[in-house]
């Protein structure tokens, strides 16, 4: 694996600045992040995808990534990612069960505590964050299933994140498949990925939270206009998102992890049904979305995706790589390119920071990686 030259934190006239936006050991054979070597061989991701809701983005041209430097690094089994008003960021350990402060233009680290509850154990953790109104909210894995809470943090010199308050408590959990994104969309509403924890009969089951987009309120109550009344599932069949952003024209896209053959990249719509465990990738069949986009899973793993410049952006794990899918309103208006491959290791949370500026975590020391020194990082990025 290839290991660049760490570029200290750009500061003074090259920092960046920053705009708040919308988005955000060895496993099992078979399991969200790792797959027998041995998957079937099939169409590439390159395969045509199908038209959708026209929109108002123009299809952009080829792509590019620079990476503009490395903010910090020397971080444990980094997963979610947030950013403060101001421009600092948030990031979450998985299995340290800590958020820590990272300066926006030094990378210096201040720890804000340990979430209490969090149990950690393979895949689960403490996972997703996101901000809001004073408030930090965090999906975690605890002692009898996955949650969302939230903390009061008022974001000045000294302060510490206050006792979790339940936002949306009976998510399943299990060893893998746990999900575990979340992000406020342009609605207000608070969205999560989750997983079906492996039994794969939650993801067509309407009544469970595994293997589904959740949409509710910032207190967790079902969101008006939700598809199924008094319900928080927003869209169902599902095998594993970690993956969720918002276009320029407000559409949702969520990236999923498949079993042996495709990865996905899908345009969530409310109500709707994505096949998982009947279909995987494009089956095209009666009742199930395909989706947009889709990777043999050796290419892709996806984890965190983020929206910048008429694309999306979508971090690989095992592909260890950047995946560009360009939109327009034709849903994909170009084949996905593929960025800093193996550069970099494992990619887990890539966040928009407003125009050309991303934000990319590593995730080599998730037990899963080969961590080298200075891992974990979180890299600016600069894409056209």
């Amino acid at each position: 694996m290839k290991r660049p030259v760490v570029l200290k934190a750009l500061g003074g006239a090259a920092a960046l600045v920053l705009a708040a936006g919308c988005s955000s050991g060895g496993a099992s054979p078979g399991s969200a992040e790792e797959r027998p070597a041995t998957a079937p061989s099939s169409a590439s991701a390159s395969a045509p995808a199908p038209s959708g809701t026209p929109g108002t983005s123009a299809p952009p041209a080829a792509g590019r990534v620079t990476v503009a430097g490395t903010l910090t690094e020397g971080l444990k089994s980094p997963w979610g990612l947030a950013e403060l008003p101001g421009g600092d960021l948030l990031v979450s350990s998985r299995d340290e069960r800590t958020v820590t402060r990272i300066d926006g233009r030094t990378g210096a680290k201040r720890p804000l505590g340990e979430v209490p509850g969090v149990v950690p154990g393979g895949e689960g953790g403490l996972l997703g964050l996101a901000v809001r109104d004073g408030w930090v909210y965090a999906y975690l894995t605890a002692s009898s299933d996955n949650r969302i809470v939230r903390m009061r943090y008022g974001g000045g010199a000294g302060d510490r994140l206050g006792p979790p308050e339940p936002v949306l408590t009976g998510i399943p959990k299990g060893f893998t498949h746990n999900g575990g994104r979340i992000a406020f969309g342009p609605d207000g509403m608070l969205y999560a990925g989750t997983g079906e924890t492996g039994e794969t009969g939650l993801a067509q089951d309407r009544e469970s939270l595994g293997g589904k987009v959740l949409r509710m309120t910032p207190e967790g109550r079902p969101a008006p206009g939700n598809p199924f009344p008094g319900s928080v599932v927003y869209s169902y069949g599902h095998r594993n998102v970690q993956g969720l952003a918002w276009d320029a024209d407000g559409r949702l896209w969520a990236a999923e992890f498949g079993q042996n053959t495709w990865d996905e990249l899908n345009l969530v719509g409310a109500g709707k049904n994505y096949g998982w465990p009947e279909a995987e990738g494009r089956a095209g069949r009666k009742g199930f979305v395909d989706p947009v986009a889709q990777w043999k899973t050796s290419e892709a793993s996806p984890s965190g995706i983020a929206y910048a410049r008429g694309s999306i952006w979508m971090a690989g794990l095992r592909g260890e790589r950047l995946w560009r899918v360009p939109l327009s309103g034709a849903e994909r208006s170009g084949e996905p390119e593929a960025f800093l491959e193996g550069d970099h290791g494992r990619l887990r949370t890539v966040l928009a920071t407003g125009g050309d500026r991303l934000w990319l975590v590593t995730n080599e020391t998730d037990t899963r990686g080969t961590p080298g020194p200075g891992d974990d990082r979180i890299l600016r990025l600069r894409v056209e």
